[in-house]
């Protein structure tokens, strides 16, 4: 499990895959996610703006990403 840190109230869900360095760019965050590949705390989301918060899970390609 991988630990993230964000100095706002949130970050949203394509930029935080880009910025754990999950995906190369910003077109495969949309991708991935669009194709149901990324779950937000354990659930399928297709939103690639989602405001992803502090105590937020994300998976994806078998990695998981908590926000911090």
């Amino acid at each position: 499990m991988k630990k993230i840190k964000i100095d706002g109230e949130f970050i949203k869900l394509d930029s935080l895959l880009k910025f754990a360095g999950l995906v190369e760019t910003g077109g495969h965050a949309k991708i991935e996610i669009l194709g149901g590949s990324v779950l937000v705390n354990n659930e399928i989301c297709l939103q690639r703006g989602r405001k992803i918060k502090i105590g937020d899970c994300v998976s994806f390609n078998g990695q998981e990403i908590v926000v911090e």
